[in-house]
């Protein structure tokens, strides 16, 4: 920040009805310079507000306000708000609009950015966990039944649960290392849509601030504050879907509460319905504390469904099955999450500090069957896959504003902290969910721990260097049934990042990045020699396996009413070996290289209009030769979204929006490759007064028919006989796991057309 240099900021403020700032986002900073978001920030918090008011009543309010300074005449930042001179407060509201905040100047890489509430509002959403498909490039689909973890598919990744992406929740970590299911487990049903206030996120390896998860990318979310306005909200629609959901945000003892109860039943288009039915709950208390502010936060989720799995086209080809059959009809699962959190920020040594400790129970029970009758022809292939775990953790993250060297400097220093506890950790066989025999039973205990510092400096008004540095460390204890997979490791990685950023010119930025990052992989795999189901001897995995990734990209505004980004991107990983909790074994995979380019799009040229695209495509290959192909099987090479949306044009507000993810490789020389998917979705909502509001969402509206998602690998069907061995030499070839069954393209369809009609009505 430069001396006597004044500055604009348009903030975005979350007013309670006591005319306190409960909430404060930077939307806009003119000039883009650095120390002014700071120096704002630390003044709105001490501001006071006249309480706004609504028919006589006080209420709380979310608004924008235009706040205007000078700083200080010593170089370097304010350090109080008695060393901020606020010139100018505009008291009357700003109508804060918009999907996207990636304006120029707020981000450090041209594929990070954040996306608001009101974008969630307009996008009809099949499914919560499709609040982060609206991340530009990343497609959410299932496989399974509608209480599991989305499959994630992003920058040439198959990123089964989540392996690659990183998804926190005010500071919460949601992916679960050493899960029964999956590595990095990323369950969503958890989250209330509606009570989302924005979303931020990133791609590729270059943030130190980001650890386990998050090579490929992360979403950190964030629940409002309080409401405007407390909220009843009744849902149903097609296939025995029902929702209800109430909200309420009354003042307490000097703070903000927010209740939120919410309950959900579908059963789907399945020949075995699905009956799911779950269960959310929120409050949360946030209240000043001197100069400081405290948030407190209970959730808790419940679920229990039927699942159909995935089929193998042979058996819809044939007409044993529909579309929307099952192999299996006990397939199914029922699972828990209950969290407890707290956060405080508050002025620190002239800096802010933002801190987090949160602890949470979490259980599963899943039956699973995806082979059907190929280990065992007369019982079938059904597995249980059990968890209860306790995880409990801390993070924060210091910030303050220097000069050195008479060079503006904004420094960072976090760290986190988190311990797993998994006891049991259970693989069994069973047949209709009961229990035959245990393939493996396992306690396991992770503890990781990182610190890492980001020193941003402006070298000049239009060329700045982002220098981090994350250290971690991870600890493993796994103690099994069987004592051969017994054991201990440590590991721990030290991880540079880079980020230069020049501009803006002409309302134009380009960004260089580059980053180290890691997945830790499953303890079991760390520690395991032995095949639970066969007794062969495995291969230990790499505890921690690294990414290396470089990124080039440029953000504009050049355009009047449009903003657009493009990223050319390249990801390598050192390996990509994984447990696989569904076989109870290590299944290895060589290095990899990814490489693609994203562009993304908004025009936005009246208020209420708003058009956007987003295309991303990408290339996933073996680095080394291997005579089985060179391709990564599943890995996402196309994905297109866009969008129109009418958002208060009077009492109307309407979207359309398409979703396409195209052909990809399925073996690793690229001899079978699966179908596209296309879809339309739309919704529609009209205002009939100031408290009453309905909707209506229409997905799929040309009732297409493509696969949500598509695997090739060997199954045998009941009644299949086993291949001969000059039958099975072809499977054997492309690296395929099993040396019986019939090599099969195994899918999970889109669901059909589907309608549901929402009542929304606010107290």
């Amino acid at each position: 920040m430069q001396a006597g240099v004044a500055g604009k900021v348009l903030l975005q403020l979350t007013i309670n009805s006591a005319g306190a700032v409960t909430g404060v986002r930077v939307l806009q900073v003119e000039p883009a310079s650095q120390g002014f978001d700071d120096a704002a920030l630390r003044a709105a918090k001490l501001l006071r507000f006249e309480p706004a008011t609504r028919d006589g009543a006080k209420i709380s309010a979310e608004v924008g306000y235009e706040v205007t300074f000078h700083p200080p005449s010593v170089a370097g930042g304010a350090s109080s708000i008695d060393q901020v001179d606020i010139s100018t407060r505009y008291n009357e509201e700003i109508e804060v609009q918009g999907h996207y905040l990636n304006r120029v100047g707020t981000t450090d890489a041209a594929s990070a950015g954040s996306y608001t509430h009101q974008l969630i509002e307009d996008r009809p959403l099949l499914r919560p966990g499709e609040i982060e498909e609206l991340v530009p490039g990343l497609i959410i689909t299932q496989h399974s039944g509608a209480g599991k973890a989305n499959q994630f598919l992003l920058r040439g990744f198959n990123l089964d649960h989540g392996t690659d992406f990183a998804t926190t929740l005010d500071g919460i970590p949601v992916n679960l290392p050493a899960h029964a299911h999956g590595q990095g487990y990323d369950d969503l049903n958890f989250i209330i849509p509606e009570l989302i206030g924005h979303v931020d996120y990133f791609k590729g390896p270059y943030y130190a601030a980001k650890g386990d998860f998050a090579s490929a990318g992360a979403a950190d979310l964030f629940y409002v504050d309080s409401l405007l306005q407390n909220r009843l909200e009744v849902i149903g629609g097609s296939y025995g879907y029902y929702r209800t959901l109430a909200a309420a945000s009354p003042e307490l003892a000097g703070g903000t509460l927010l209740v939120a109860l919410e309950a959900a039943h579908q059963d789907g288009p399945w020949v075995v319905p699905e009956n799911y039915s779950k269960y959310n709950s929120v409050i949360r208390y946030m209240r000043p504390i001197g100069e400081g502010l405290l948030s407190l936060m209970a959730q808790g989720y419940s679920g229990e469904w039927n699942a159909t799995d995935q089929i193998a086209l042979r058996s819809v080809t044939s007409k044993t099955l529909s579309r929307f059959g099952g192999e299996d009809p006990s397939d199914g699962g029922k699972s828990h999450r209950f969290t407890f959190s707290a956060n405080w920020d508050q002025e620190l040594g002239g800096g802010r500090l933002h801190a987090t400790a949160f602890a949470s129970k979490y259980d599963l029970d899943l039956f699973s069957n995806f082979t059907y009758f190929l280990d065992d022809p007369v019982n079938g292939d059904q597995m249980e896959q059990q968890e209860h775990r306790w995880y409990e953790g801390f993070n924060g993250v210091w910030q303050k504003n220097l000069s050195l060297f008479g060079l503006p400097q904004r420094v960072e220093l976090g760290w986190d902290g988190r311990i797993d506890h998994v006891d049991p950790l259970g693989l069994y066989h069973t047949v209709g969910r009961v229990r035959l025999n245990i393939w493996s039973l396992d306690a396991v205990t992770q503890s990781s721990g990182a610190l890492y510092g980001t020193i941003d400096t402006h070298f000049a008004s239009r060329l700045r260097l982002s220098l981090g540095l994350r250290a971690t460390a991870y600890d493993f204890q796994v103690n099994s049934a069987d004592t051969r997979n017994s054991g201990s490791e440590t590991d721990g990685l030290l991880l540079p990042k880079v980020s230069l950023i020049f501009g803006p010119w002409a309302k134009t930025e380009l960004f260089l990045n580059f980053g180290e990052d890691y997945h830790s992989n499953d303890a079991r795999g760390v520690t395991a020699t032995i095949d639970a189901k066969s007794g062969d001897s495995i291969p230990k995995v790499s505890a921690l396996p690294k990414s290396l990734g470089y990124e080039a990209g440029l953000r504009t505004e050049i355009l009047p009413k449009v903003q657009a980004s493009i990223a050319f991107w390249v990801l390598d990983l050192d390996s990509e070996l994984v447990w696989d909790a569904d076989a109870g074994t290590t299944v290895p995979s060589a290095r990899t290289r990814r490489e693609g380019v994203e562009f993304s799009t908004r025009y936005q040229p009246i208020r209420w209009l708003l058009f956007d695209l987003d295309a991303a495509f990408s290339r996933a290959r073996f680095r080394d030769f291997d005579p089985a192909g060179q391709s990564v099987p599943e890995g996402i090479e196309s994905a297109i979204s866009a969008g129109a949306s009418i958002h208060n044009l009077g009492p109307w507000s309407a979207s359309l929006f398409m979703r396409y993810f195209g052909p990809r490789a399925l073996t690793q020389d690229d001899s079978v490759r699966s179908g596209d998917s296309l879809l339309l979705n739309s919704q529609a909502s009209y205002n009939v007064t100031k408290n009453l509001r309905f909707s209506v969402d229409v997905f799929n509206i040309f009732d297409a028919e493509p696969d949500d998602i598509a695997y090739y690998y060997a199954s045998r069907l009941k009644g299949e006989a086993a291949l001969t061995t000059d039958q099975c030499k072809p499977i054997l070839a492309k690296g395929l796991p099993y040396q019986a069954g019939v090599n099969d393209i195994h899918f999970h369809p889109t669901e059909p057309r589907s309608l549901r009609v929402a009542m929304v009505l606010s107290l």
